[in-house]
Parts: structure tokens; sequence; C-alpha cells
């Protein structure tokens, strides 16, 4: 009890001490005190405030980063720890919250309580403090971390350094990415709108050849860890894809795959909404770092190849002629600028993909997109512009078993090995084609791979006798018929190193034999076109068989 009354007698004075000593003695008083303890404490402490600056109006970027390495702690698994980072502890107290347009939970350390960390072996924390500012509603948030005195020099950076690294990774992956649009204002603030990107479209579900995937997945890492390779060779953070292939194809899909496959933004932009070079330049700054730049049907977009037909005609006209283009062209482009009006030009486009205004931002891929590679100007196609050229086409087997697995949850029937058969005696279809028929289809899985089956007989019979589009549309009417080709192409698009690998040299690969003289090809040909029908009759008789024997069985 005397002591107890001892203790409240200094508590006493202190208080009174404090309302009678000026406030500048006792700050102080307060200041020695934090220097006494600074000094006896074996460890260090750092604050890091919300925001920075006197009067506190720009936002610390450490503060966010700091916040978003203790929200990837929680959801990391224990297994994926680093060399560098091992377990954490989470027994203090966590704040959850989750905004409206976001599925994902954030978790955010409570006022005032801790969380330890470690790194190299030694033990660190963080505590997050919440002070309520004085005679106002607002609140003075900060992160203090504390770490062991004697290590602070040859801990503290490498720290901050592993810190931010996880942070901008767990931001990449978890952050809610955008699907963008341009709307015709780019002169404004923005000339983009978006929407929440959610298209379901993975590497696992597309309908693409094994190697092919191998390849674009390894080039997109490739591209994504590349950061200190394109800094240190001199080249802009940015790669250029060229998607071609008939309708129906999968470019799309393939472009929404990367985008989630890499954990990108998309910006679709649409040509015929820019009004010219100008303002093409001002929507590419508007774009972020770590995004997709899509246009597609680059050669419906615009006339693009005008400017290189007229820039041949002039070359070859007289000079006489030559000064009077120039002087119309001239004159156009006056009228053209007195009405506001513009375009946008092949010169503006190459600009845009591989000119100065294209490092304006980093980790950036461009994509075209193609019915027809020949359409499209060849400036467009070098390398550092569209540095790799896929070629999409029909189903492969491999594809069509893909699609057999997305759609029906099949992994092995019966005519399996009449489908391969089909796609090699030319019967080939294109994923959309083959996944209407399947969708049509998915409640009874045998009726549906018939039904594939039929279709790809029906592409056979076309280039046997010689039918009419109408009996394909008798058998196959969902699917549009403009589509169809009369003799198809290989059904596998693979992508090809050459030069060394490169994939900046990736080209389409052509079936066996295609490289050969044209006599020795065309010697060949009467004797593959007879055998490629013997076959094809032979397949047609025993899926036949097949069908009746079949039906007879769900007859009895």
């Amino acid at each position: 009890m005397e002591m107890l009354s001892q203790l409240w007698s200094l508590l006493g004075l202190l208080t009174v001490l404090q309302n009678v000593l000026p406030s500048q003695l006792l700050s102080l008083l307060h200041s020695l005190y934090e220097s006494l303890q600074d000094m006896l404490t074996p460890y260090s402490y750092f604050d890091v405030p919300e925001f920075n600056g006197y009067c506190g109006v720009h936002l610390n970027h450490l503060y966010r980063h700091v916040n978003l390495y203790l929200n990837s702690l929680v959801n990391a698994n224990a297994s994926a720890s680093s060399a560098t980072s091992s377990s954490s502890s989470f027994n203090s107290r966590l704040t959850l919250s989750r905004s409206n347009s976001s599925n994902r939970i954030s978790f955010t350390v409570a006022p005032n309580h801790s969380v330890h960390d470690s790194f190299r072996g030694l033990t660190l924390s963080w505590t997050h403090h919440v002070d309520t500012v004085q005679d106002s509603l607002e609140e003075k948030r900060s992160f203090v971390l504390k770490l062991p005195k004697r290590h602070r020099h040859a801990l503290l950076q490498p720290y901050l350094h592993h810190l931010t690294a996880r942070a901008e990774e767990f931001e990449r992956v978890s952050r809610e990415r955008r699907l963008f649009t341009n709307n015709g204002h780019a002169s404004y603030e923005s000339g983009w709108v978006s929407v929440p990107f959610r298209h379901p479209s993975t590497f696992e579900t597309l309908a693409l050849e094994p190697q092919l995937k191998n390849q674009l997945t390894g080039d997109l890492t490739a591209f994504a860890e590349g950061k200190e390779f394109y800094h240190r060779v001199g080249r802009a953070w940015k790669r250029g894809y060229l998607l071609y292939g008939p309708p129906g194809s999968g470019k799309s899909s393939l472009i929404a795959a990367m985008a989630n496959y890499l954990c990108y933004d998309v910006y679709d932009l649409e040509l015929t909404k820019v009004s010219d070079n100008s303002e093409l330049r001002a929507l590419l700054i508007q774009t972020t770092n770590r995004s997709i730049v899509v246009i597609e049907d680059i050669d419906c977009s615009l006339d693009l190849t005008a400017d290189r037909q007229q820039q041949m005609i002039s070359n070859s006209t007289s000079k006489a002629r030559l000064r009077s283009s120039r002087k119309q062209a001239q004159q156009k482009q006056d009228d053209d600028e007195q009405n506001g009006g513009g375009r946008v030009t092949l010169s503006g486009l190459l600009n845009f993909t591989d000119g100065l205004w294209s490092c304006c931002g980093d980790e950036r891929i461009i994509v075209f997109t193609t019915n027809h590679r020949d359409n499209v100007d060849p400036a467009l196609l070098r390398c550092g512009r569209m540095d790799v050229h896929v070629s999409l086409g029909t189903c492969g087997p491999h594809a069509f078993r893909q699609l057999a697995k997305n759609y029906l949850g099949l992994d092995a029937h019966p005519l399996f090995e009449a489908a391969d058969g089909c796609v090699r005696s030319g019967g080939v279809l294109t994923p959309a084609q083959v996944g209407e028929i399947l969708l049509r289809n998915r409640g009874d899985a045998d009726v549906a791979m018939k039904e594939v089956v039929l279709a790809m007989q029906a592409r056979i019979n076309l280039g046997v006798d010689g039918g009419s589009r109408d009996q394909l549309a008798e058998l196959y009417s969902s699917c549009d018929d403009q589509t169809v080709r009369m003799r198809s192409s290989s059904p596998e698009s693979v992508l090809v190193g050459v030069g060394g690998g490169s994939p900046e040299n990736w080209v389409t690969s052509s079936p066996r034999g295609m490289g050969r003289k044209k006599k020795a090809a065309a010697g060949a040909e009467a004797e593959g076109d007879q055998s490629s029908q013997r076959m094809k009759m032979k397949l047609l008789v025993r899926l036949r068989s097949f069908t009746k024997s079949d039906s007879g069985r769900r007859g009895v």
C-alpha cells in the first residue's frame, strides 16, 4: 500500500509539472527521454508515415508498399517462402475489407498492433500506429519498423528492396484488371473508358497445339522477367505480336489468355475513332505499364496501304507530276487542318509501334490481329514492331481433344481416332466451329462427338466429289459457310525457331515436304491424292458401320 501511494504521488507531481512548466521545456524533456531510451534499447525504430511533407499532402509510396507486403504475407503459402524470407507471425489483430468492384479481401494490421517478420535469420516487426489529430476528425497513420540496432546498416536497404519487390508482384497479381477502349476524346483528361476485365480464357483451356503453347508461354515469361535485360541492351521494354488466321481460329481468346497469364490490363484501340496521329500519340501516353494494346483487324481498320501505294506511284511519275501531286496534297492537308479533320497515317502507326513515343512506358505488349497477313503493310511486320508472328488455323488433334475436355469433360472416346483420321484427310474445322457443335450437344457426349465427325466428313466430301456448300449447310447449319474453304490448310499451327531459335524470327511451320522443289512436289501430288481418296472412302465406310451398329444396340 505504501508503494502504491508513492506511485500515485509521483503521478500527481508529473501532472502538476505538466501544467506548470512551459510547453517548450516539456518538449525538450520528452526528446531527452527518447534519446536516452534509444541509447539503452537494442533496437532501432523507423517511421513510415502515410503522407510526406510538412502539410502531409504527398502520398508516401513506401507506406503503400508496406501495406501490400503485409497483405502478401497473409496470403502467401508457407512453402512459397524464399531463401531471403521465412515465416511470419500473425498473432495480432487484423482488419478485413473488400471494395465493391473487387472480390479480393484485403488485410490491414489493426491500429496499434504489431506483426513479426523474419529476414536473413533476424526478427523484425511492424507496428501500425493510428493517432487522432487534435481538434480534427482526421487520423494520422504510420508503420513503425523495429529491427536489431547492430544490424540496421546491413539489413535496412536489402530488406526494403525485398519488401518493395514482393509488394509490386503482389499488386500485379491481385489487383483488378481493366479492359479499356478509346472514346474518341484523347485530347481531354483521358481518352479511355474501362470496365472490369474478367475473361475466363487461359492457356490451360485454349485450343492450341502443345508446342505452340509452350513457345508462347516461354516467350511471355521471358519478356515479363526481362526488365534488366532490356535496359542493359538499350531497347524499349515492349514486344509485338501478330496473330493471323481465319475467323474463329481463336485470336481474341489467345489475347485474353495472354492478359490472364501476365495479369496485364487490355487496351482495345479502335483506329476508326482516332482522328489523327496526334490523338494516337495521346492515347499511347495515357496507357499504363503492364498492359496489352490490341488493334484487331489491322488490315480492315484503316486504308494504311494507300500511303505506300501513293508513294510507289509518286516514284514512278515525272518530276512535273510529282510537284503537282505535292501541291495537291499540301492543299488537301491545309483544308483538313482548317476543317479540324485528319486521319491516322501509316507513318503515325509505325511511330506508335516502334518510334520514340513507343518507349514512354515499360512492360507493354502490342498485338495486331488480321485474317490475311498478306494484306498488312510489310513495314508493320518487321522485327521490332511485330516480333512474333503466330498463325492460328484449324484444330489439330491435341486442340480438338482440349475442346472435347473443356465442353464435354472427355479425356478419351472411341471417336477420337476417327476424328484424327478426318483431320489428317483434310476434314478440319476451326475451334469456333467445333466449339459450337460441342456446345449445342453438350448434354450427350456421344451425340456431340458424332456431330463433329460428321461435320469433318462433310469437309472431306467437298474435296472428294465436289459437293456444294448447300450440302455442308444441311449437315452443319450452325456454322458460318463463308468461313469454309474448298481446300483446307494444315491443321497444325506451330511456331518454330529460325536462326538460332530467336523468337523474333519465328515463322509458321509447313508440312513435311513443302520445302522441296516444285517438280518433285507436283510429281508426288497425284499419287498423294489417290491414296488420300482411298483413305477417305475407307474412313466413310468405317464410320457408317460404326453408326449403324450403335443405333442397332440402342434399338435393342
